[in-house]
C-alpha cells in the first residue's frame, strides 16, 4: 500500500489548521436534467470546467481546453463512441481524458506517436455520482485521484435510510449572483425570512420576533458548526442550523409530533462573485408515518418544472439586495468584516459565527485559481440582468426546456383554436343572416345559440392562449420589488 493511501481523511485536510479547499468534493449538477448528447460547461473555485457523459454513461469532468490550441471543449460534441470531440481539429478524448484520434496527422504511426504524449491528455478532474447529485473534486492529477477516494461527500444523511420513512422531493439548482460565503451567511440568519420573503414563509410585521442562537457543535476547521434556534415557534419542538464546509448547509425543523423537515442546500463557489446553488426538501416521517408540513408551497406535490419555475418567486426576494450587500461590503470593508457591520441582536451569532470559521479556519476566503482576481465584481445596475432565470437555470436544465416547449405548443394551439371557433361563429351568424334573408324576415334578430357558443369558446382560448403565453415569461425573467409585494 502506498504511502498515499495510508494519509487519514485528517491528515488530508489539515494543513497548519486551514481548510483546504481542493481537497474535497463539490456538487456540480442533478445528474437528470443534464442533457448526456452534449458536454456542458461551468466553473469551479474559477477553473473552466466541461462536464460529459461517456459511452459507458458515467459522467467525467475535464478541464474545459483542448490541449491542441486551447480552445473549449465544451463547444465540442459528445460522440457516439462515447469520446469527446474537440470542434475545432476534431481530436477526441476517451474517459481517462487521453487523445484517441489526431485526424490531421501524416499517417497513423504520427498519430499514435502524437497520442502517447501527455501533453497530448485532458486535464481530468474525479467525478462521482450520489444522491441524484454529480460530484467533482476540486483538484486533478494522479494524487488527486487516490485523495478523492479516501473523502466522502457532504451528503444528506437522511437519504440514506431506505425504511419508507424518508421522502425526498425534486432538486432545484440557480446560478445565483453573489459569492458562496454571502449565500452561506444568508442560509445562516434564520431572521430574514418572515422579513425578505414576506408572503411566501412569513409576516414581515408578525413573524420578525426575538430569539436567540445555541451552539450545538462548536467551530471546526473540517466539520464547521451547528446552532440551534430557541425558543422555538408554533408547532417546531427544535431547529438547527448545521454549516458543514465546503458547501452543505443542513436545516432541520423537528415538530411536536416527531416529524423532521430538512432542507439540505448546496452552495458550490463557480467563480467570484457567484456561486451554484442546488437544493431541495426532505421529509422525515413521524412514527404514525405522517409527513411534516413542507416550506410553503413548495411542499406539495408539484411536478419538477413547475417547482424549478415557482422557485424564482422565492430566490428573487432577497437576490437583488444580497448581489449589492456584497459589493457594498467590498467597498467599505478596511479590516475585519465584524468592523464593517453592526451586529447587535443575539440572531446574528450563526452569521457571525460562519465569518469566524471563514476567517480564521477558512484562510479568509475562496482560494480561486491563479490568475483570478479576489477582488469582488462591479455591481450589476440593470436589474433586468440580475432576475434572468434562462441564462442561470432554464438553459442548463433539460425538464424546463421540455416544459417550455410543450406550453408553447400549447399556446400556439390555444390561439388556433380561437381562431377556429371565431371562424364557426362567423359562418354560423352568416349562415343564419342568409336563412332570413331568404324566407323574407328580418335580419336585425339576436343570433343563434351556436354563435354565443362558438364566440365563448372562441374567447376563452384566447385567454388561456395568452395567459400561457404569460406564464411562459417565467422559464426567461422573473421580477420582483419588495416596495410592490403587500
Amino acid at each position: 500500500m502506498s504511502s498515499l493511501t495510508r494519509l487519514t481523511n485528517e491528515q488530508l485536510q489539515t494543513e497548519e489548521g486551514i481548510f483546504q479547499w481542493t481537497k474535497h468534493w463539490y456538487p456540480v449538477a442533478a445528474v437528470e436534467y443534464l442533457d448526456p448528447k452534449r458536454p456542458h460547461a461551468m466553473q469551479l473555485l474559477g477553473k473552466d470546467i466541461v462536464l460529459w457523459r461517456d459511452g459507458c454513461g458515467k459522467w467525467r469532468c475535464f478541464e474545459d481546453f483542448c490541449p491542441h490550441r486551447l480552445v473549449p471543449l465544451s463547444e465540442g460534441r459528445v460522440e457516439s463512441d462515447g469520446t469527446l470531440l474537440c470542434a475545432y481539429h476534431a481530436w477526441r478524448f476517451d474517459a481517462q481524458g487521453n487523445c484517441v484520434s489526431m485526424p490531421q496527422s501524416k499517417d497513423e504511426e504520427t498519430a499514435a506517436k502524437h497520442c502517447e504524449s501527455q501533453k497530448s491528455c485532458a486535464v481530468v478532474y474525479p467525478t462521482q455520482e450520489r444522491q441524484g447529485l454529480l460530484w467533482v473534486w476540486a483538484s486533478s492529477g494522479e494524487q488527486a485521484k487516490v485523495e478523492s477516494q479516501l473523502v466522502t461527500p457532504r451528503i444528506v444523511a437522511e437519504l440514506e435510510d431506505h425504511s419508507g420513512r424518508v421522502v425526498k422531493s425534486f432538486w432545484n439548482f440557480r446560478d445565483l449572483p453573489y459569492g458562496w460565503e454571502y449565500f452561506m451567511e444568508n442560509v445562516s440568519d434564520p431572521a430574514h425570512v418572515p422579513v425578505s420573503h414576506h408572503g411566501i414563509t412569513g409576516d414581515r410585521y408578525k413573524d420578525a420576533k426575538y430569539y436567540d442562537m445555541i451552539p450545538v457543535r462548536q467551530i471546526s476547521t473540517q466539520e464547521g458548526f451547528a446552532l440551534e434556534i430557541q425558543p422555538t415557534q408554533g408547532n417546531i419542538v427544535q431547529a438547527i442550523h448545521d454549516f458543514q464546509p465546503p458547501c452543505y448547509m443542513r436545516i432541520a425543523t423537528t415538530s411536536k409530533d416527531g416529524g423532521q423537515l430538512i432542507l439540505a442546500l448546496y452552495a458550490t463557489p463557480t467563480r467570484p462573485g457567484w456561486c451554484r446553488h442546488i437544493g431541495c426538501q426532505v421529509f422525515v416521517k413521524n412514527p404514525e408515518g405522517k409527513m411534516p408540513q413542507g416550506l410553503s408551497f413548495f411542499g406539495l406535490p408539484l411536478p419538477t418544472w413547475l417547482g424549478h419555475v415557482l422557485a424564482s418567486l422565492f430566490l428573487h426576494q432577497d437576490m437583488v439586495f444580497l448581489h449589492y450587500q456584497e459589493k457594498i461590503i467590498a467597498h467599505r470593508r478596511k479590516g475585519k468584516w465584524l468592523d464593517a457591520v453592526f451586529t447587535p441582536n443575539p440572531q446574528d451569532k450563526m452569521v457571525i459565527t460562519f465569518r469566524q470559521w471563514l476567517e480564521k479556519r477558512g484562510g479568509g476566503g475562496i482560494p480561486w485559481v491563479e490568475g483570478y482576481s479576489h477582488d469582488v465584481p462591479s455591481a450589476e445596475k440593470d436589474k433586468q440582468k440580475l432576475f434572468d432565470v434562462w441564462t442561470t437555470h432554464t438553459q442548463h436544465c433539460t425538464v424546463c426546456q421540455n416544459a417550455l416547449k410543450n406550453i408553447n405548443r400549447l399556446t400556439v394551439l390555444a390561439y388556433v383554436a380561437a381562431v377556429v371557433c371565431l371562424f364557426v361563429a362567423v359562418i354560423l351568424d352568416a349562415r343564419t343572416i342568409a336563412m332570413q334573408v331568404a324566407s323574407g324576415t328580418s335580419i336585425f334578430t339576436v343570433p343563434p345559440t351556436g354563435f354565443w357558443l362558438t364566440l365563448a369558446g372562441g374567447i376563452l382560448f384566447a385567454v388561456v392562449g395568452y395567459q400561457l403565453k404569460k406564464f411562459s415569461r417565467l422559464f426567461y425573467i422573473y421580477e420582483f420589488e419588495h416596495a410592490r409585494n403587500d
